[in-house]
C-alpha cells in the first residue's frame, strides 16, 4: 500500500487549481491535497502549519511571485513543482537547478513526469539542496538576497540588512542590522563567493563587512561600525579599505 503524500496548490487562477486537482486525483490518488490557495499571502500564513511534502506554485501571481513566496518559507524538506509559462523569466534558473516544473497549458505526460520525479526526490531527500541552489542562482542575478543554510533550514536575508560576517571554526556568524545574529554551516570562504564584491569588503581572513556600515578605521587595527561594534582588520588591507571608503 502506497504511503499518502500531502500537497498544497497555489495559483491565482481558479481554473488552474482545478486542473491540477483533477490530474492529481486521476494519476496520483495517494497524493492528498491539504490546501488550495489563490492568494499567495494567505497561503504563506498557513504553509508552515500545513508543512506539505509537495508544493505546486505558480510563478507569476499578483502581489507576490512564486519565488517571493519561496523566499519567505522555511520548509527545507518540501519538494517544489513550479507552474510556469513558456516565456517565464526564470525558466532557465529552474532548469539549471533541476527543480520540477510544468508549463501551462499543462500536458499530461509532462505533468506525470514532474510528479514522479518529485516523489523520487522526496525519497532521496534532495529537496533542501535543490531549493538552496535555486535561491542562490537567482540571488547571483540580482545580489539583493543571500540564501543561508542553518540548522533549522534556509534563511533568506536581504543583503542590505547584513552588517558583517565572521568565520568561526568552519562556520559563519552573520550579524544583522536588527542586532540579531544567525550561524550558518557554510564557512566564510563560501560566502565570499556568494556576496557582492561591490557591497562587501573582507577586512580580515575571518571578517567581512558591509561597506555601508563602516564608520571609521582606527590606528589600533580595528574598524568601527555604525552599530557600535569594532572589527579587526589586516594592516595590509588598510589602503584598500580607505580607497573603497
Amino acid at each position: 500500500m502506497q504511503k499518502n503524500i500531502t500537497a498544497v496548490l497555489i495559483d491565482d487562477e481558479f481554473s488552474a487549481l482545478e486542473i491540477l486537482k483533477i490530474k492529481l486525483n486521476k494519476w496520483f490518488p495517494n497524493i492528498k491535497i491539504t490546501g488550495k490557495f489563490q492568494n499567495p499571502k494567505a497561503a504563506l500564513e498557513q504553509l508552515q502549519n500545513l508543512n506539505p511534502e509537495l508544493l505546486f506554485i505558480d510563478i507569476t501571481m499578483p502581489h507576490m511571485s512564486g519565488f517571493d513566496l519561496l523566499s519567505e518559507l522555511n520548509l527545507p524538506d518540501t519538494e517544489i513543482i513550479f507552474v510556469t509559462a513558456h516565456n517565464d523569466y526564470a525558466l532557465d534558473a529552474i532548469r539549471h537547478c533541476a527543480i520540477g516544473y510544468v508549463v501551462k497549458p499543462i500536458e499530461n505526460e509532462m505533468f506525470k513526469e514532474a510528479v514522479q520525479n518529485a516523489l523520487s526526490n522526496l525519497q532521496k531527500k534532495t529537496s533542501l539542496q535543490k531549493n538552496l541552489e535555486l535561491m542562490q542562482y537567482l540571488q547571483a542575478k540580482n545580489n539583493l538576497r543571500l540564501v543561508v543554510p542553518t540548522q533549522k533550514g534556509l534563511s533568506i536575508l536581504k543583503t542590505e540588512e547584513i552588517v558583517r560576517l565572521e568565520g568561526m571554526d568552519g562556520y559563519t556568524k552573520i550579524c544583522l542590522s536588527d542586532k540579531n545574529c544567525i550561524v550558518s554551516s557554510y564557512n566564510i570562504g563560501k560566502f565570499k563567493g556568494l556576496i557582492s564584491q561591490e557591497q562587501f569588503i573582507q577586512l580580515h581572513k575571518s571578517h567581512i563587512v558591509n561597506i555601508g556600515f563602516l564608520k571609521s578605521i582606527q590606528n589600533d587595527g580595528y574598524a568601527e561600525l555604525k552599530t557600535g561594534e569594532f572589527v579587526p582588520y589586516s594592516k595590509s588591507k588598510k589602503n584598500e579599505i580607505l580607497s573603497r571608503l
